[in-house]
């Protein structure tokens, strides 16, 4: 239950985060938003550790898929 509502803060913290970063470039807005997907998903599947690396794994997605 303590996971869950952690990760809701967290979605509900990025999702505000992320809209005021109108101006942001793609490169920038494509990583932080894999960090997001990714941290989250981490957290579910791994705890702590699984949310470090899924942040990690997801910022990294996301600026090679910006490249593109």
């Amino acid at each position: 239950m303590k996971t869950k509502i952690i990760s809701a803060a967290l979605l509900a913290a990025s999702l505000m985060g992320l809209g005021g970063c109108a101006s942001m470039d793609r490169s920038t807005a494509y990583t932080a938003g894999g960090a997001v997907v990714g941290g989250l998903a981490g957290n579910a599947l791994g705890g702590t550790t699984g949310t470090i690396l899924g942040a990690g794994a997801g910022a990294l997605i996301g600026h090679e898929a910006a490249k593109r």
